[in-house]
């Protein structure tokens, strides 16, 4: 599928140019004449990137940038400026106000397209990552697992996710809680760059839930250590007197007090070295069987898989 360009910019001859231009690169373009029209666009239906001229008869170029970047539909969307502006302040005014780039007139067309790419592949790496831990998201997790399992190479896969998390979140609120996934992911690469795998991946599914894909003659090792770290760690997210204790207390529906114990990590881990994969699913998948194994244990634990396919 194309990627989607918005044009707004009030001179005909450039809006035509351009237009062309990208969508003789492949692009899906759009042309709006002013901030009015193109404010409309944007929001009926939001492109990939709007290149948006600053100089504009009916809205100011930093209000309808401002009115992108505010609205539900288009924040989320990059925007390159086209603009004969020539002072740094006004450069940085524009940057400031939350635009991803800017062109300045008169410009070469293929410096134009140049930069436009470069916001779309910045913009599709952002998506993917995970907005809390900073780690790369399912898509790119899919990516990963899909090409190392096709390549039939040495592979390692674990599932980790937290145990009494959600205790945790209700007792002390979701603030904590975010503190307590962010640590976790830290833990994990830290242990990634422990073992010293330069092929070690580390990706946040979402939640307390976390794949990663390394060589499995490394995969032990990195659970042992990720354990080590997250226990020597975790005590420190918790108030003095409930650490001591060593649970929570959180009252359900019914007004029934229930304790729960610290919060611990379990993994489970794939390999391909004993069976092979079909396809990445079937690698989660049993990875993800593993670590609800090591769930069944007390306290921080993993399990590996050592069935033959």
């Amino acid at each position: 599928m194309s990627e989607r360009i918005l044009v707004i910019d009030d001179d005909p001859d450039v809006l035509d140019f351009v237009k062309r231009s990208l969508e003789a690169e492949g692009f899906e373009a759009r042309a709006a004449g002013d901030g009015a029209a193109g404010l409309a666009a944007a929001v009926a239906a939001p492109p990939d990137l709007v290149l948006l001229d600053l100089s504009l008869p009916d809205l100011d170029g930093y209000a309808v940038l401002r009115a992108l970047q505010a609205g539900a539909a288009t924040a989320h969307v990059p925007v390159v400026l086209l603009t004969v502006a020539n002072t740094v302040e006004d450069l940085v005014r524009g940057l400031d106000a939350g635009a991803d780039d800017y062109v300045t007139k008169p410009f070469a067309i293929e410096e134009l397209i140049a930069r436009v790419g470069s916001v779309l592949r910045r913009s599709k790496s952002l998506r993917e990552l995970s907005p809390l831990t900073g780690l790369p998201g399912n898509f790119r997790i899919a990516e990963v697992l899909q090409t190392r399992v096709a390549s039939g190479q040495p592979l390692a896969v674990v599932h980790a996710d937290l145990d009494n998390f959600k205790a945790f979140n209700d007792h002390y609120g979701f603030m904590r809680g975010d503190n307590v996934i962010k640590f976790t992911a830290n833990t994990l690469v830290e242990a990634a760059v422990q073992i010293g795998d330069p092929t070690a991946f580390v990706g946040h599914v979402g939640g307390d839930d976390f794949i990663m894909a390394m060589e499995p003659g490394v995969a032990e090792r990195f659970c042992k250590e990720v354990i080590q770290r997250f226990d020597d760690g975790i005590l420190d997210f918790y108030d003095p007197h409930d650490a001591l204790r060593g649970t929570v207390e959180v009252i359900d529906r019914r007004g029934e007090r229930h304790a729960f114990p610290i919060v611990s990590i379990s993994l489970g881990v794939a390999t391909n070295l004993r069976r092979s994969f079909a396809s990445e699913w079937e690698a989660s998948a049993v990875a993800s069987e593993m670590k609800e194994h090591a769930k069944s244990e007390a306290g921080s634990s993993y399990r590996v898989d050592r069935r033959a396919g």
